[in-house]
This record gives C-alpha cells, sequence and structure tokens, in this order.
C-alpha cells in the first residue's frame, strides 16, 4: 500500500510558518527575478491568479485584493522539506523522497486499511504539528492512484486531508472524476 504526502502550497505554506498573520489572506510567492507567479495560496486562486503569470498581468488585482507579495526563498523552502521529510521518515522509515513536497510513503506489510488511513491522520497531524505545514495524503495500491487519491484529499476539505482509494468502486469513482491529463504519469 502506498500513499502520497503532498505539502499544500508548500512555498506559500512556508511563507506562512512564519508569517502567521497571513492566514485567509491571498498570498503568492514569485520567481527569483520577481516576474511571475510561481506559488499561490488558495485565497490567490480564488482571485483568479494563475500559476506562471507574469505579475505585471495581475499588478492592479494585487494591489486592489491586498495580495501579500514574496520574492522566492529557496534556501527555506529546501530547510522545511528537510525538516517535513525528516517528520516522515521518524513515522514511517519507508519513504521515498518524490519532490521539494512530496514524499511517497509505503506502508509496513500486513497493515490494515484501518491502521493505514490511521498512519494517514496521524503523518497529516505530525507534520502540521512539528513544522507547519498543512498537507494532504492519498492512500491506494499504486503510486499512480495515491497521487490521484492526493489530489482529491486537497481538493475537498470533507475527506479532512486524507483520502484513502480503497475499493474498485471509490478507484472509478476518482479516476472518472478526473480528467486524462491530470492522472499522474499520462498528462497531456
Amino acid at each position: 500500500m502506498y500513499g502520497l504526502c503532498d505539502c499544500n502550497n508548500f512555498y506559500v505554506s512556508c511563507e506562512r510558518v512564519f508569517r502567521p498573520d497571513l492566514a485567509g489572506r491571498p498570498v503568492v510567492v514569485l520567481s527569483n527575478n520577481d516576474g511571475c507567479i510561481i506559488a499561490r495560496s488558495n485565497e490567490a486562486k480564488a482571485l483568479g491568479i494563475g500559476m506562471g503569470q507574469p505579475l505585471y498581468q495581475v499588478a492592479a488585482l494585487v494591489e486592489r485584493s491586498g495580495v501579500a507579495l514574496f520574492s522566492a526563498n529557496f534556501a527555506l523552502y529546501g530547510d522545511m522539506s528537510r525538516r517535513v521529510m525528516a517528520t516522515l521518515r521518524s513515522l514511517v522509515p519507508s519513504t521515498e523522497v518524490y519532490s521539494i513536497d512530496e514524499a511517497f510513503i509505503h506502508f509496513p506489510a500486513g497493515a490494515t486499511p484501518e491502521d493505514v488511513e490511521s498512519i494517514g491522520r496521524e503523518i497529516v497531524t505530525a507534520v502540521r504539528r512539528h513544522v507547519g505545514i498543512p498537507t494532504s495524503m492519498g492512500i491506494a495500491t499504486t503510486k499512480t492512484l495515491a497521487k490521484a487519491a492526493a489530489r482529491v484529499a486537497k481538493q475537498n476539505p470533507a475527506h479532512r486531508a486524507v483520502y484513502f482509494i480503497n475499493s474498485e468502486q471509490r478507484r472509478r469513482e476518482t479516476l472518472a472524476a478526473m480528467p486524462v491529463g491530470a492522472i499522474w504519469g499520462i498528462g497531456r
């Protein structure tokens, strides 16, 4: 059984760890030269600010909406990533770092579905408590399905940050709701 722990809006979340006053406020992180938007809070996404969008295209919206702007701080993001991954490894030693803000978890052999979901919830809680970064956890029988499940966990608050594809029906429903191009390993 695989899990995918995915940090939510990672660069923005890193900035918010040190600026809790930004909770609920639209926040964007800009590229090295401050020209393009490379990370957005959910509030900024709701305003229609696009990923990779040049800042000049949304400057009036940013000003009008009180969007907090940050220059990218890759040293900070790397350090926060190391903290997240160390927390994951302390809970599940079989952890495979996939990117700066994602890691696959290999759940212990013989773990029951209830154990797996409980461990997933424990991971989400521990990362938030120890590092301050909100995460989502997708759980399934393959890495591709775990990635799809993580997307559902992130997008639907009703799942409380953890989504487990634990049946054929749930697998079908999950994949049917996703555009083919959004499925990891397929793309456009």
